[in-house]
C-alpha cells in the first residue's frame, strides 16, 4: 500500500495518559464515522505500516486510541506520525460534493466564458481552497465555494462554475 492508494486520515499527537494510550487527530470532516475503525496505517520512515487499535472515545476531532500489542513506549514513540486510510473507504459523494483528489484532472466550465481548462490541482489556503486550472500555459485560480460551483458532472469529468464576474479575465488578458 502506497499513500497514492490511500487518504490522509489524520496523525497521532500525543500520549494520553499513561496506560499508552494515544490521542489521534482526525482531519475529517464527520470524525464520528470513525468510531468503530480498528486500524490504519502508519506512515513510518517513508513507508506505510498498518496497526490495530480501539477507539476508546472520540471528542470532536480527537479520538483517543489504544493500540493493540504495543508497550507504551512504543505507541508514543508514534506521535507526530501520519494516519492513512485506503481511498475505497472512503464514503462516495454524490450531487456537487466531491474530495479534492477526485477532481483532479476534471475540466471547468465557466457560465461565461465557457471551457476555461483543467484543474492540475486543488490549492488548500486556509481562507478556501482554489482550483488551479490551467488554460494553454496560463493559470487561472477559482475559489472552490458553493456559490461558485453549480453543478459537477462525474460522468462527462466536468464542473460548471459561475466565476464572479471578471475574474477570469483577469488571468487570460495577459
Amino acid at each position: 500500500m502506497t499513500t497514492e492508494e490511500c487518504y490522509r486520515l489524520g496523525n497521532i499527537t500525543k500520549p494520553f495518559g499513561y496506560k499508552g494510550q494515544m490521542v489521534f487527530y482526525l482531519d475529517v470532516d464527520t470524525p464520528d464515522n470513525y468510531a468503530d475503525l480498528d486500524s490504519a496505517f502508519v506512515e513510518v520512515k517513508g513507508s506505510l505500516v498498518p496497526y490495530f487499535f480501539h477507539i476508546d472515545s472520540i471528542n470532536g476531532n480527537k479520538a483517543v486510541v489504544t493500540f493493540e500489542d504495543l508497550t507504551p513506549d512504543q505507541a508514543h514513540a508514534l506521535a507526530g506520525h501520519d494516519l492513512y486510510l485506503p481511498l475505497d473507504l472512503l464514503p462516495k459523494l454524490t450531487g456537487n460534493q466531491f474530495y479534492f483528489h477526485e477532481v483532479v484532472g476534471f475540466k471547468i466550465n465557466d457560465a461565461e466564458k465557457g471551457d476555461i481548462g483543467v484543474i492540475k490541482s486543488i490549492i488548500e489556503y486556509p481562507s478556501q481552497p482554489l482550483f488551479q486550472v490551467m488554460n494553454g500555459g496560463k493559470e487561472i485560480l477559482i475559489p472552490v465555494v458553493d456559490p461558485v460551483i453549480k453543478k459537477v458532472d462525474r460522468d462527462q469529468r466536468t464542473i460548471f462554475i459561475e466565476a464572479p464576474k471578471g475574474l477570469i479575465d483577469l488571468y487570460l488578458e495577459n
